[in-house]
């Protein structure tokens, strides 16, 4: 009875259910109760069986910690473990994790729907870079999708400007918008206007990018992606990396530093990053991890764990679990079932459809880029600010809105504003002639675009060591400073000099010796430094490597470092025979000794 008393307590615990919600993609949003013990897997489900989808292993479900850092949902991990300090109810998001490779072999309607969707939420927050002719496409897809047919009674000549579909919107884009919708796109369905859609998505350099925000070697702001090809890195408006998977060898992070080490033109190649926070390039590598593992191995039980850190240190450790690409395919295309009936979003519900009654505010805005300075995803984590951007919210937007879209704050419009917008009217402005600048709030390490936005990432930015220390000698409080430290020690080194003027007999005088000899004592310390860095060297790597050569202890890591070309080839090349000779000179050594 006393160990059912003692128990009780933590079973209850167990028992306890937390509150969960968790927005679609359609910006609906449904709610669940688990127990603490419940792992991630199970909402994944849960909102698969919500949508009845099968093809579940392109999606997953991202959540943002209190320190505003986004991560993805393990699915074999418990979910209060995960979400460790966040506000109850726990607020997740349904997203696309994995984007096909193919969009043409996925087997449902309900399956590109959802793509659909979430390529549709990557162009509006400027994560999907396109030139002028895919820009004009893409949206008037999405008009095919969510109109259907142009009907002049219905649609007016502005009909476009009640759709915000991307970052930056200018009459001449909306007037090719609507000039392909009346023509190009006529008689199309949803279904087929959606598909046409993903094929011209795909072809994009930007197509399935989450952008991570990092700081290269010489200081300047890039975002790091990947892709079913493989790593991307871009700066401006420009692609200046693409590693594929197969060239790709290691990826790690120690700290802020983010290593990609690979083989470019039958060279190595290592590139180094710095990310604003630890919890930001921790992110970082477990998204390249699975994306290697998902879009390269051919089947799941290819997949290792993998270590972030070197033999030595243990580091995190971590292995994707799932399904691989091509699995995923394989079993799409066994699928036999009648297609789910897929409930398309109401055209006053779309995500990038304000309200007509809002037209006249709508028309006169100015769409910032970036576009969006904060979500709802992360606001729920910072509720101090939500009373005057939740007021400021429901001024601009009907009830229905996104979660990503309901703290719009635009911009009202200035006298040079017309000017500016005759001249994109009459110009050739394009999509891609901006910097590459996702929306800073809609990053995986997301911040405040009104505080200054990417660049505020990086508390410490990379300076000369001349524009240091010309900030140093200007600030009178650390010239204050550095005064007061240098009067300690004078006044440190003046008692030590009264100390040392007492002591007498051999003591004192040896320490006179050896302090007027500098050099000598220089030496000497070196020389012991370097004995003593050679003995623990020696201490660690012998034993080590004898454990590796000699014993048959059949460990993981030990096995892995075995089965490496350069251990094999150090090991028959040159200690099989350094140890034959040792051996030999032994054995003769033994045999003068008894001949003796």
């Amino acid at each position: 009875m006393k160990m059912l008393r003692f128990r009780s307590p933590s079973i209850r615990s167990l028992d306890q259910e937390v509150p969960c919600t968790i927005r679609l993609l359609d910006d609906s949003e449904i709610s669940c109760s688990i127990q603490r013990d419940t792992k991630g897997q199970f909402l994944l489900d849960h909102v698969c069986n919500h949508y009845n989808l099968l093809e579940k292993d392109y999606f997953g479900i991202r959540y943002v910690d209190p320190e505003k850092q986004r991560h993805w949902l393990e699915p074999n991990k418990p979910v209060v473990r995960q979400m460790k300090s966040a506000l109850q109810p726990y607020t997740m998001c349904f997203r696309v994790k994995f984007y096909p490779n193919e969009p043409m072999k996925i087997k449902e309607e309900l399956t590109r729907y959802l793509l659909y969707l979430q390529l549709k939420r990557d162009i509006y927050h400027g994560r999907l870079l396109c030139p002028f002719a895919e820009a004009a496409y893409l949206g008037a897809c999405i008009i095919q999708a969510e109109l259907g047919d142009y009907d002049p009674e219905e649609h007016p000549s502005d009909y476009i400007s009640d759709f915000k579909l991307f970052p930056k919107q200018s009459l001449k884009l909306e007037r090719k918008i609507i000039e392909l919708h009346k023509n190009e796109l006529r008689g199309q369905c949803a279904a087929f206007a959606e598909l046409n859609m993903l094929q011209r998505a795909h072809s994009l350099e930007t197509y399935g990018v989450d952008p991570h925000p990092c700081k290269d070697f010489t200081g300047s702001t890039a975002f790091l992606g990947f892709t079913a090809t493989g790593f991307v890195v871009f700066q401006g408006n420009k692609r200046i990396h693409l590693l594929k998977w197969v060239d790709v060898s290691k990826l790690k992070f120690e700290g802020k530093t983010f290593y990609v080490i690979g083989i470019q033109k039958e060279k190595k190649l290592v590139l180094t990053f710095h990310t604003s926070t630890p919890a930001a390039c921790k992110h970082l590598w477990k998204c390249g991890v699975e994306h290697q593992a998902f879009y390269k191995c051919a089947k799941s039980s290819q997949i290792k764990t993998v270590s972030s850190s070197n033999i030595f240190f243990k580091g995190s450790r971590f292995r994707y679990s799932g399904k691989v690409a091509k699995e995923v395919i394989e079993a799409s295309s066994k699928i036999q079932r009648e297609p789910p009936q897929v409930r398309r979003a109401q055209f006053g519900q779309s995500r990038s459809f304000n309200s007509l009654s809002h037209k006249n505010l709508i028309m006169n805005m100015e769409p910032l880029v970036p576009a969006l300075p904060s979500t709802n995803e992360y606001e729920e984590t910072t509720t101090d600010n939500a009373g005057a951007n939740s007021a400021l919210s429901n001024d601009l937007h009907p009830p229905c809105v996104s979660m990503e879209t309901s703290h719009l704050r635009p911009q009202l419009p200035k006298a040079e504003d017309k000017g500016e917008e005759d001249d994109e009217a009459g110009g050739t402005l394009t999509i891609s002639e901006l910097a590459y600048s996702p929306c800073a709030s809609m990053l995986p390490t997301p911040v405040d675009d009104s505080q200054g936005g990417v660049d505020l990432l990086f508390s410490s930015p990379v300076q000369s060591p001349v524009r240091l220390l010309r900030e140093l000698h200007a600030d009178p409080d650390i010239q204050a400073q550095l005064e007061a430290e240098r009067e300690r020690d004078r006044a440190y080194e003046r008692t030590r000099l009264a100390a040392r003027s007492q002591m007498g007999g051999v003591l004192s005088s040896s320490l006179r010796l050896l302090s007027s000899n500098e050099r000598v004592n220089a030496c000497v310390l070196s020389v012991a430094r370097f004995v003593a860095v050679v003995m623990g060297v020696l201490l660690v790597t012998v034993p080590t490597l004898l454990l590796l050569l000699e014993s048959d202890i059949d460990v993981s890591f030990l096995h892995e470092i075995r089965q490496t070309p350069e251990f094999e080839q150090f090991h028959y090349e040159y200690y099989c025979p350094f140890r034959r000779w040792i051996l030999c000179k032994i054995s003769m050594a033994m045999e003068q000794l008894w001949s003796d």
